[in-house]
């Protein structure tokens, strides 16, 4: 059969999405405000706190601020003071799958911030008013496990980096949104996708992979900023031959899909050259039987090189995991009586304190109620209790798959020196299902019910020994990022809608907004000519059948909300 192609009706270009949103004429050019963010301010960042520079707000993971305008004293004034509404446009940003979980970042007074489906905004970070506005085209079909995310974006040198879900990083100019460079660096068809903020560490921009659940290989990835020539690649999972590989399977290709992805933004220690990432589960999640070993390097802390991106210690928190408890919660740095520590809170429920220069165990404590899985000693002992080893057989185990805390982040506020910790107290019944691997298709090995009832949840503080200092209950667990400020306060949001203050020296509730929809995000704070702002996205949804299924049907939402003290009349 001979086709004439003339008889087709040329249907031209696909319009710009970022033409379509009734932007304010002449409003189209952010200032050059991220033509002067280089390497060095990124490390001086909380010298200069009317800015967030970066994911955590500075190197370190601590997601303290030392603004303190907005404090115990007057919080109980805090207003609105604009709202953008994102919207929720998108081929799979369907309502079941799409989550608002970034965290804000902002540069003398423009606002840059990701959303779900390949979406990157500008915006006057005074006012809300849009400035410019990405999309990028994600392909329908791309496979993901845990919902359609985005964490959130970095800037440097006049460009805004961000990774979207068919593994991909782009650079934008951070004026106009236009892209500079765009990079692949995962097999979207093996199941490789990207949802993680990048990191800005030198002349590089560094970025993780997503898709444990598809039997993948994890790794990390760096490209130069200004080219995005490739720097160098870390896989988390070593191959036959390298230190680590003794402990999967001596035959077979357990290790080609044994997971260990990097979907969390890593912290960064100059003084060490290190980068301190957490690793995900290992492949299939659920069925240990066909990966024999304790599978290094997944559930593990990893200390990379920044320069090589070669792995130069390593700390594995569940050996052999079959619970589905990545480490991949972020690694926050501080210090005690002089020595360089790193504090992490696995999902397994227990609170690990490490000497960042060396991987050596200084302390292990629980930091959740209900842990049934198994024990951990306080000299790292594992003992593993309750899994799924046989097959089509039920097990019930605390905490659930999503964690004891789930990637949501925990803070730290070195004028109290405790961590404020968002804890999930949730259990939730595995059946083993064996299954074959084939490319792009769910791996889990198990078919997963989290529990309805009995449930709770709470922002807990504690030291760094692990003494549990105060705790503010809630019936439900909570789901999303901590932030403290100089100003004595810890911002927490609740599945339920609410946003909290707290004191972070006691706990008390001081002020509460309902803000229309569930928290899974990571507020930060600001501030723009001498007004202190706190800023929070605000879109329920992702995977929320994996920690919250009470809620799956809940209200989505789709907004940043921002808030301050009422402006002098």
């Amino acid at each position: 059969m001979t086709v004439d192609y003339a008889d087709y009706v040329d249907a031209g270009e696909a319009v710009d999405q970022g033409s379509l949103s009734g932007k304010v004429a002449g409003g189209d050019v952010a200032p050059p405000v991220v033509a002067g963010v280089d390497y060095e301010r990124i490390l001086n960042a909380r010298q200069e706190p009317q800015n967030w520079l970066t994911y955590y707000g500075a190197y370190d993971g601590q997601r303290y601020s030392p603004l303190d305008q907005i404090n115990t004293e007057n919080v109980k004034r805090m207003v609105p003071a604009w709202v953008f509404q994102a919207g929720t446009t998108g081929l799979i940003a369907g309502a079941s799958t799409y989550s608002f979980e970034a965290a804000p970042i902002v540069v003398d007074g423009v606002m840059f911030l990701s959303g779900w489906d390949g979406w990157v905004w500008a915006l006057d970070a005074k006012t809300g008013v849009e400035i410019w506005r990405y999309k990028h085209a994600v392909p329908f079909d791309v496979s993901l496990c845990c919902g359609n995310v985005n964490r959130g974006v970095a800037v440097a040198q006049g460009k805004v980096f961000f990774v979207t879900a068919n593994a991909r990083v782009l650079a934008l100019d951070a004026t106009t949104g236009k892209r500079v460079w765009d990079k692949t660096y995962g097999d979207v068809r093996a199941g490789e996708s990207a949802t993680l903020a990048p990191l800005v560490v030198k002349n590089m921009v560094i970025v993780g992979s997503s898709g444990g659940e598809f039997g993948v290989r994890g790794h990390l990835d760096a490209f130069a900023l200004e080219t995005g020539e490739h720097q160098w690649r870390c896989y988390t999972v070593p191959k036959p031959g390298e230190p680590g590989s003794e402990t999967w399977p001596a035959d077979g290709e357990a290790w080609a899909r044994g997971g260990a992805n990097c979907w969390i933004t890593g912290t960064f220690d100059p003084e060490t050259n290190l980068l301190y990432v957490g690793t995900g589960n290992p492949a299939p999640d659920f069925d240990g039987e066909v990966r024999e070993g304790d599978n290094l390097f997944t559930d593990s802390i990893i200390a990379v090189d920044v320069d090589s991106g070669q792995i130069r210690w390593h700390y594995q928190c569940t050996p052999h995991d079959v619970w589905d408890y990545d480490s991949i919660g972020e690694c926050i740095l501080f210090e005690q009586d002089g020595r360089k520590l790193l504090g992490h809170f696995d999902k397994n429920g227990y609170f690990f304190v490490l000497d960042r220069t060396n991987g050596e165990r200084v302390r292990i404590t629980p930091f959740v109620d209900r842990i049934t899985w198994g024990a951990i000693t306080r000299d790292g002992q594992v003992t593993a209790k309750v899994y799924p080893d046989k097959e089509g057989e039920p097990v019930h185990f605390y905490p659930g798959p999503a964690g004891a805390k789930e990637w949501t982040h925990a803070a730290y506020s070195p004028k109290t020196e405790l961590f404020y910790v968002p804890v999930q107290d949730t259990g939730a019944t595995a059946t083993r299902r064996r299954r074959e691997f084939k490319e792009s298709i769910p791996y889990w090995g198990a078919g997963v019910q989290v529990d309805i009832e009995d449930m709770a949840g709470s922002i807990s503080a504690f030291d760094a020994d692990g003494e549990e200092k105060w705790r503010w209950r809630n019936e439900l667990p909570m789901c999303a990022s901590t932030l403290v400020t100089g100003g004595d306060l810890v911002f927490a949001g609740e599945a339920s809608g609410e946003f909290n203050a707290l004191d972070a020296r006691t706990g008390e509730l001081l002020w509460q907004f309902q803000c229309g929809s569930g928290h899974h995000s990571s507020p930060t704070t600001y501030m723009v000519d001498g007004r202190q702002y706190v800023a929070v996205p605000v879109g329920w949804g992702g995977w929320a059948e994996g920690f919250l299924p009470g809620m799956l049907g809940a209200g989505h939402g789709s907004a940043l909300i921002v808030f301050a003290l009422p402006e002098p009349s």
